[in-house]
Parts: structure tokens; C-alpha cells; sequence
């Protein structure tokens, strides 16, 4: 075990939030798993404890005792901006402050590659290249980092962004093979979040071994990320099958979320 031994997920209903559960529960002493809905106790070390992220005091409660949390909670998509705003960007406010209050070592941001997906897909982006959303769950994802920035700064409350890519059993489509997440690598990159190491604030691409990728993930590297899986090994399933993107669609690491309601100038996007 490490010194990160009580544990809170928000989200562990969810794709990932289910990897996270069985992927943490050996390396710590009490995994308190959350979500909005009752989550069922897998082993003896496992609690259930259902809040809604929106609700200051039921988080407050849920933050009690815990060493570290995986914020993975959340609306997982682009809404609309009360949704987005209430849930993603006030959940988030408050899981930080009741971190902060109770004395949380640690905060594992689940943020997103759509923080970033109005970069060019031409463009290698690490730790230090300015966020680009692409959509009003994307400004939710950089609300995140730059909160999670401002308490490690102030407060010395650790952080690890994580910007998940695409996280899928397998790639779908070619756009896949520059961002996706094998659910193995998922609970490596978890397990790789327990390092005992002191860190400040790390940006960390939650993304396979994937030969096209877009991310320099020097991030993983300083936390010990070391993915085993690659998308490149389904290339030649994929054939020519793509997604039949349009031009903006194509043009931006977002794809879908870039081009959803654009109605700007491409070549203004530099």
C-alpha cells in the first residue's frame, strides 16, 4: 500500500469509474465508492456512499477521513450550460474545497482531451501549449485544471489532471488510433496516480501506447504511467472504414465536438 490509503471515486458507477474500483481496491485499506446512484460494495474494503456533486454538505461528508479522491464524476458529454455548469463546474468547485477542508492529500482530475480539441491535429501538444476547448463540457474540463491549479498553488493540494482520451474496449474508427484508452491501461494510469512522489500540479494524457498519438505525456512518465496496450495493433482491422468527418471535424483533435454548432471561420484557427 502506499501513504494514500483511504480512497474516494466519484463517478464509480460509470465505464470508468467500474475500472477504477477493481483496479485501486488492492492498494488501499478503504474505498469509499460514490456516485449519484448507490453503488453495490465489491469487496470488504469497499463502502457505498451516494451525493450528488452539486450538494456542498453531502460532499463535505463523503470527503471525511479520505487521503486521496478520483473525481470522476460528473455529465460525461456536451449539455446544456445549466447542466454543464451546475454539475461539472460547481461539482467540481465543491469537491476541491471539501478536499481541502478535510484535509485530502491528493485531488486525480478527471479532465479530458477536449480541453484541448481546438489544437490542430498536426500539432504535438504536452503540459505547456495554452487549453483549447472545443465545446461547453471542454470549458468544464479547463475549469477543472485551472481550479485544481489554483488550491495546489495556494493550498498545496496535490494534483494530477488526467486528460482522458478516448477510453473504449477497442478502436472504432482511425480517429481512435491517435487517442484511445484500453481499460487495462485505465488501471494502470490509476494505480500509476498512488505514487508516493511529492507532486504539485501534473498534467497526465490518459492515453495508450499509441504510435500517432497527439500528446507528448511527459506527465505519465513523472508519475511512472507505463501503458502496455497500443491502438496501432487494430489499424489494419479498421481497413479504410473512417468517420467520414467534414472539414472542421477533420481539422481539430475534437473532431465531433469542433465542428457541433461551429459556425466560425476555419482558417481563423491557427
Amino acid at each position: 500500500m502506499t501513504k494514500f490509503n483511504k480512497i474516494l471515486i466519484t463517478g464509480a458507477a460509470g465505464g470508468i469509474g467500474t475500472i477504477l474500483r477493481s483496479a485501486l481496491h488492492p492498494h488501499c485499506e478503504l474505498l469509499r465508492s460514490s456516485d449519484i446512484v448507490d453503488v453495490e460494495p465489491a469487496t470488504a474494503n469497499e463502502q457505498s456512499f451516494s451525493f450528488d456533486l452539486r450538494d456542498r454538505a453531502a460532499t463535505m461528508k463523503a470527503m471525511e477521513g479520505i487521503d486521496i479522491v478520483y473525481h470522476f464524476g460528473g455529465i460525461p458529454a456536451e449539455d446544456t450550460w445549466e447542466t454543464i455548469r451546475d454539475v461539472n463546474i460547481e461539482g467540481t468547485y465543491n469537491i476541491y474545497e471539501a478536499a481541502r477542508l478535510n484535509g485530502v492529500k491528493r485531488v486525480v482530475f478527471a479532465s479530458s482531451n477536449h480541453a484541448m480539441g481546438f489544437h490542430r491535429r498536426e500539432t504535438i501538444v504536452g503540459q505547456d501549449e495554452p487549453t483549447r476547448p472545443d465545446s461547453r463540457y471542454g470549458v468544464s474540463k479547463v475549469f477543472g485544471e485551472a481550479v485544481g491549479n489554483l488550491y495546489a498553488d495556494k493550498h498545496g493540494l496535490e494534483t494530477i489532471s488526467l486528460r482522458i482520451g478516448q477510453f473504449r474496449p477497442k478502436p472504432t474508427n482511425r480517429r481512435m488510433l491517435s487517442l484511445w484508452l484500453s481499460p487495462a491501461d485505465m488501471g494502470r494510469l490509476a494505480v500509476s496516480c498512488l505514487t508516493d512522489q511529492k507532486l504539485h500540479f501534473e498534467v497526465v494524457y490518459g492515453v495508450s501506447a499509441n504510435k500517432r498519438s497527439w500528446y507528448d505525456n511527459s506527465g505519465g512518465e513523472k508519475i511512472g504511467y507505463q501503458p502496455q496496450d497500443a491502438a496501432e495493433d487494430y489499424a489494419k482491422d479498421l481497413g479504410q472504414v473512417d468517420l467520414q468527418e467534414g472539414e472542421v471535424e477533420a481539422a481539430f483533435q475534437g473532431g465531433p465536438f469542433c465542428s457541433d454548432e461551429f459556425d466560425g471561420d476555419i482558417n481563423d484557427i491557427r
